[in-house]
């Protein structure tokens, strides 16, 4: 080991909260904090290093209209690297990206296997789209395939109502989550309303995408359960668009998804502030670019998360979260250095000095 090539972080490597030091070495891709003896290649990187970034909710492999080819998915997941994310909990896709785990210069991907949505109710070519009665057998096929994840899509437009509604029956949705973790899988749900909301968490979910539709009334419920959020506040930026584009057809719909955009930041700040575990997801791929966590951190800073929270949401406790190591000793050597402090400014993300991805500088 002490005649390979080692690289040598130095400045303030932070590895979590109150565990802040003064240098890493990395030898053979993997991180120590003793100085290797006899080194005869050192490559020193200079700067503030945090554990590589966690996109929660990304989907490599999805583009506006369903699956795209390899090289498409590779660029995506491309810009989530040169981004900082090393790590991505892919929150629903039809591509299989199993090629991706071969790739030591890709960011790693925890999969929940593909969409399952109601019949004509979601975006078409994203999911498998079931009746009731199927939903237990695709449970149990998506957690087979999935990396300890199911995503159900909990909500959409309901074209008699003209607004948001529940996908699915109580009764199939606590049959499913229970066969969910019965195969070792936790369970996530797309939710933009507030009635979709209860029966999930009553049935075990462990995790809602987007909850913009959490109240007062319900969060108490999810703090009870241990039911975490991850708000995707970048994408929730669109809904103004979305309801302008499609008010003529369904006004309900248009001002409901308003008046969830309005109060977007206090729905997040009332969550926190409840003791909710909130992480950082962007809901790349479908319609928005890939590489925008800097950006969702900022956004939850700006809703009221204290910094060094936000920090959290998407470094060591999101790594935490999904099971995953970060700056340990022994671990993977994927981490992003920075020239300033991000804890003093999380706008300092968006612009990494150094990607490191299993050892290797990659950007």
């Amino acid at each position: 080991m002490s005649d390979h090539a080692v690289l040598h972080v130095k400045g303030r490597v932070v590895v979590g909260p109150e565990d802040v030091r003064d240098e890493l070495w990395v030898v053979d891709g993997r991180i120590s904090y003793d100085r290797p003896g006899g080194a005869r290649d050192v490559r020193t990187v200079e700067g503030w290093a945090l554990p590589g970034l966690v996109d929660a909710h990304c989907h490599v492999g999805l583009g506006a209209h369903g699956p795209v080819e390899p090289d498409v998915a590779e660029k995506q997941a491309l810009a989530d690297r040169e981004a900082g994310t090393l790590l991505i909990r892919d929150a629903g896709s039809p591509s299989d990206t199993r090629w991706v785990d071969a790739r030591d210069d890709l960011p790693k991907i925890i999969r929940a296997g593909r969409h399952i949505a109601r019949t004509r109710r979601y975006l078409r070519g994203y999911a498998h789209e079931i009746e009731p009665a199927d939903l237990v057998a695709y449970v149990a096929r998506e957690a087979r395939r999935g990396d300890g994840w199911v995503k159900l899509v909990g909500d959409w437009i309901d074209r008699e109502v003209g607004d948001l509604a529940p996908s699915w029956p109580r009764d199939a949705v606590e049959a499913a989550i229970a066969e969910a973790h019965r195969l070792g899988a936790r369970v996530t749900a797309h939710c933009f309303a507030e009635n979709s909301l209860r029966d999930l968490v009553e049935s075990g979910i462990d995790c809602v995408e987007h909850a913009t539709g959490l109240t007062d009334e319900l969060i108490p419920l999810f703090v009870e359960r241990g039911v975490t959020i991850v708000p995707t506040l970048v994408n929730i930026a669109t809904f103004p668009g979305l309801a302008a584009g499609g008010e003529a057809k369904f006004p309900r719909w248009a001002a409901h998804l308003r008046r969830l955009h309005a109060r977007r930041y206090d729905t997040v700040r009332a969550a926190y502030d409840a003791g909710i575990p909130v992480f950082v997801g962007t809901d790349a791929g479908g319609t928005l670019p890939h590489g925008l966590v800097a950006a969702e951190v900022a956004e939850l800073v700006t809703a009221g998360i204290p910094p060094l929270e936000a920090l959290s949401a998407t470094t060591w406790g999101a790594r935490a979260w999904l099971g995953r190591p970060g700056l340990d000793e022994g671990a993977p050597a994927d981490l992003v250095v920075y020239d300033t402090d991000p804890r003093a400014d999380v706008r300092v993300l968006a612009a990494p000095r150094r990607v490191v991805l299993n050892g290797t500088v990659v950007s």
